[in-house]
């Protein structure tokens, strides 16, 4: 679990792609890459609310056990102890006991606060040995009725956190994951940079939607953190959480760290979700990591080689094709880059242990 540090108000802003999000130039070899200006500034995508439907969640929706409602009466807002600037929702803080009563206590910030303003912590939520005037910590949430409510449990991650959470159930209005509370936490399909499924883990951060709901996300980028003591060449573990065919994998180091893998330093196939090993190859001023899961050219060479050999024995000792096939047909059959596959035979071919025939290669061992 990360705490990124955020504002108080953890509401999303209008957004765009993750490309426009990615405020900083991350350097290529190519000069056309170099010379080309990346879009700046950050911008969160409009969302009319969790599942994109202008109508909100299906009241008593009994297909997934959980009764969402959404009030458009205003008076409901006056009512919410939300829209009181002292609770902080999705955050833990220390409240006063200010009323008991069967099936629980009333919170606030102070003995005067009115009864309209107060929040419920439930009686099974109740600490030992507590009193009235007593001061309790608490995080504040919302149940199956949209009511703010206090608990005594913590959280996985809180809003403004980056942690990865377990997939619990997936249902017509998104997936909901496991944060260790009562009630699951909605991952709405707009926040999913790729489908998920129960069981799952998932690395997302919290925040509250424009209707007022803790709600996860798994579009990080702006939640990681950019202050990692890490260097050059250290050796690290990422997780990649969203992939741009502009830029390249977006990753987050330890789970917290924001870092980029570069097209050009990815190796085969990569999804969302997978957890990689790679060298850093620069931390830039911002404190962004630029991230290589490819070894060193000449270790690469090496490692690709020893790839080809484990084909070549597969396919009888001779490859249907030549290194100026197609990219994609020397992709598709090896994993590898044109690039990458021209180098490893040229560095076989220099070892004498294959020979480039008119329409094949052929392994001499």
């Amino acid at each position: 679990m990360y705490n990124s540090e955020k504002p108080e108000n953890f509401e999303k802003r209008k957004d765009n792609s993750i490309e426009s999000k990615y405020s900083a130039r991350w350097n290529s070899d190519s000069e056309d890459e170099k010379s080309r200006d990346y879009k700046s500034g950050y911008r969160k995508n409009g969302r009319e609310n969790n599942t994109g439907d202008r109508n909100g969640y299906k009241n008593n929706d009994r297909r997934n056990g959980r009764g969402f409602t959404r009030s458009n009466d205003r008076r409901e807002e006056i009512r919410n102890p939300e829209f009181n600037s002292r609770f902080k929702l999705g955050r833990k803080q220390e409240l006063v006991v200010v009323k008991t009563v069967d099936f629980g206590v009333y919170l606030g910030d102070s003995m005067e606060t009115a009864m309209e303003d107060r929040v419920l912590l439930p009686k099974k939520q109740i600490p030992e040995g507590v009193n009235v005037g007593d001061t309790i910590e608490v995080f504040l949430y919302k149940d199956s009725k949209d009511r703010i409510i206090a608990t005594t449990n913590t959280p996985v991650i809180s809003a403004g956190e980056v942690g990865v959470l377990k997939v619990s159930q997936v249902t017509p209005v998104g997936a909901f994951l496991n944060w260790g509370l009562e009630k699951d936490i909605l991952l709405p399909y707009k926040e999913q940079t790729k489908p998920v499924k129960e069981g799952e883990d998932v690395l997302v951060a919290i925040y509250v939607d424009k209707s007022k709901r803790l709600a996860a996300t798994m579009k990080v980028y702006e939640y990681l953190d950019k202050n990692s003591d890490y260097q050059k060449d250290d050796r690290v573990t990422a997780r990649i959480y969203q992939i741009s065919e502009q830029f390249g994998a977006f990753a987050a180091v330890d789970d917290r760290f924001s870092a980029l893998i570069p097209k050009r330093e990815l190796v085969g196939k990569v999804n969302v979700g997978d957890v990689v090993e790679g060298r850093i190859t620069a931390v830039r001023e911002d404190g962004k990591i630029d991230l290589s899961i490819r070894e060193k050219a000449y270790i690469q060479i090496e490692k690709d080689a020893q790839k080809l050999i484990e084909l070549f024995d597969k396919n009888g000792g001779e490859l249907p094709f030549t290194d100026k096939a197609a990219p994609e047909i020397i992709k598709s059959a090896t994993g590898m880059s044109k690039n990458e596959f021209k180098r490893a035979i040229g560095h076989m071919l220099k070892t004498r242990k294959v020979e480039i025939l008119e329409k094949t290669i052929k392994y001499k061992g």
